[in-house]
């Protein structure tokens, strides 16, 4: 089992700010971004244009880490303690599940893991000690 594990920094509309600040500050390099319109569309449930500005994955890199910046989905409020959470990468859907599975006991699930566009397993729980961790399962496999 290889396990990838990255910071994942949680804003409320004002993700682009702050990868902008970061490459500033701290030399990072954007390596991806992804805007929630440039994303899939429900066109039964159509995006503000407000929604579709807001950043829906970013990885920048800082020497040898990356971490990810995104902003929340409309609809979501930022917590205490949800604004950094960790990123798990985990190789397989198998192994997305066991660790799913594993860090919700006695936590609570955020959003269900299950099959989304960027990955075959994605999920998101705060573990019994008030963690957020997202799981997610690298494409194909």
């Amino acid at each position: 089992m290889t396990l990838q594990l990255n910071p994942f920094i949680l804003l409320d509309g004002n993700a682009q700010q702050a990868i902008e600040f970061y490459q500033e500050v701290l030399g990072a390099k954007l390596l991806f971004k992804q805007t929630a319109g440039e994303g899939p569309q429900n066109p039964d449930a159509p995006m503000s244009e407000e929604a579709k500005a807001r950043i829906a994955h970013s990885v920048l890199r800082v020497g040898e880490t990356d971490f990810f910046v995104a902003d929340l989905e409309e609809g979501q409020t930022l917590l205490p303690g949800n604004g950094i959470n960790i990123c798990i990468t985990a190789d397989s859907t198998a192994e997305a599940e066991q660790l799913y599975h594993s860090l919700k006991e006695g936590g609570q699930v955020d959003i269900e893991l299950a099959p989304v566009y960027f990955s075959p397993a994605y999920g998101m729980v705060t573990d019994k000690f008030g963690v957020a961790f997202q799981i997610f399962t690298k494409r194909g496999r």
